[in-house]
């Protein structure tokens, strides 16, 4: 592989991520990833604002950092950033087969590998930096009624850490889940009843054998997010209590995942025939 041949790529990723800004990320989905990224502020927002006009002294921040954490786990992990890479990720090859419009890339002198890693690039800039800033405006607004207490909490306590952390996981999610609806939408004519499936293998991957639970996104994950939340429920009992895994472990994890997912994505990619349905 010539050295050489690295600034043509450059080249045609920035043209291809352009391009897919163009007609995908300004066009009819952007209001669904809006609403996605905008329903866990509204949710923290009301919380605290619930609070701030009962006056209620008997929660705590710590506590408030827990709610959160369950917010976090809920609204973001298993539902805004899920199906925000659902729409987004598993599109970027369907929707162009679907527009009847796949086969000018595949006819241009652009290698097949480019095109993903370029579409795949187009796809996290369009959902890191939106699901970034959510997460962060969700975390100042929950605990904003706590006033100077929170302050406190943030700029000398664990706060500014916590949310760090939470950034951290943001990234890596739409990374893993980003790569993994990217393989979804090659393979299945309609991507929505697999990433059903899948959604309820991440809600219950505590429940599945070990084995099971390193196959999935939201392990590795899980052992990011700074503050832990232990199973409940009548069916605790049931849950595989693992060993804890150190955070660049994890981290490592959830890279060669992607990796691997993309590789995947590379390999169907130089075999893909157009074959538009009537």
């Amino acid at each position: 592989m010539s050295s050489s041949a690295w600034p043509a790529w450059a080249r045609q990723v920035r043209a291809v991520v352009a391009l897919e800004w163009k007609k995908g990320f300004a066009g009819k989905r952007t209001g669904w990833i809006l609403l996605l990224a905008a329903l866990p502020v509204m949710l923290a927002a009301g919380h605290s604002l619930a609070m701030w006009r009962r006056g209620d002294w008997i929660h705590t921040v710590t506590g408030d950092s827990r709610t959160f954490a369950g917010l976090f786990q809920l609204a973001y992990l298993r539902f805004s950033i899920y199906l925000g890479c659902a729409v987004v990720f598993a599109n970027l090859f369907r929707g162009d087969a679907l527009d009847r419009t796949l086969h000018y890339y595949l006819l241009a002198p652009l290698r097949r590998e480019v095109l993903v890693c370029a579409k795949f690039l187009a796809g996290l800039s369009a959902l890191v930096p939106l699901f970034l800033g959510s997460v962060a405006a969700s975390y100042l607004s929950l605990m904003a009624h706590f006033g100077p207490r929170f302050e406190e909490f943030l700029l000398e306590g664990e706060g500014l850490a916590h949310l760090g952390w939470y950034l951290v996981v943001t990234a890596l999610a739409s990374l893993g889940y980003g790569a993994l609806f990217l393989v979804v939408g090659q393979i299945f004519a309609n991507p929505m009843l697999p990433a059903a499936v899948l959604l309820v293998s991440e809600s219950i991957n505590a429940f599945l054998p070990p084995p099971l639970q390193k196959l999935s996104v939201v392990y590795y994950l899980k052992t990011l997010v700074p503050v832990k939340l232990p199973e409940t429920g009548p069916l605790a009992v049931l849950a595989a209590d693992l060993a804890p895994m150190p955070a660049w472990k994890a981290v490592l994890g959830v890279l060669l995942f992607s990796a691997a997912l993309l590789a995947c994505a590379a390999f169907r990619a130089r075999r893909l025939e157009i074959r538009y349905e009537e």
